[in-house]
């Protein structure tokens, strides 16, 4: 294989970004995602008492409460585990309070409203996680046409 007239390849930039070194989160960085994590389950928990008792305004007031707080971690930290991490929080939480206690005790019924936050809440997880945070060009200089 001859490498006669093409440049030669450019060494310091090779491979993904997955290939490169992971570097040690800042304190700061670490603090917001376990603060992030634990507001998800705060609001899993509000979710889960206002969605029955307000059905069907609870219900939504619930997923746009889970919503707000997806898409806030999500812009606050630039990245997508500023979502993965609350919906992970949520989650937690919420399977945590699907189980019945030896008395009999349950906070989530069978019922339609109950079904709908769960997967509801879910799906608005993925969406915020998924949703790329697209990374624009900075300055005047990378506005056509100027």
């Amino acid at each position: 294989m001859s490498t006669k007239g093409r440049p030669p390849a450019d060494r310091t930039n090779a491979g993904s970004a997955l290939a490169q070194p992971l570097s040690m989160p800042s304190p700061a960085r670490i603090a917001a995602h376990l603060g992030l994590f634990l507001l998800g389950g705060v609001v899993a928990v509000a979710g889960s008492l206002v969605q029955s008792g307000w059905f069907p305004g609870g219900l939504l007031l619930a997923l746009a409460a889970a919503a707000g707080l997806f898409l806030g971690g999500l812009r606050a930290t630039g990245g997508r585990a500023g979502a993965v991490v609350p919906a992970a929080g949520w989650m937690i939480a919420v399977v945590l309070l699907t189980s019945s206690r030896p008395e009999g005790d349950f906070l989530f019924a069978a019922g339609a409203g109950s079904y709908l936050f769960l997967l509801g809440g879910m799906t608005v997880a993925v969406m915020c996680a998924t949703l790329g945070g697209g990374r624009q060009p900075g300055g005047a200089a990378a506005r056509l046409g100027k």
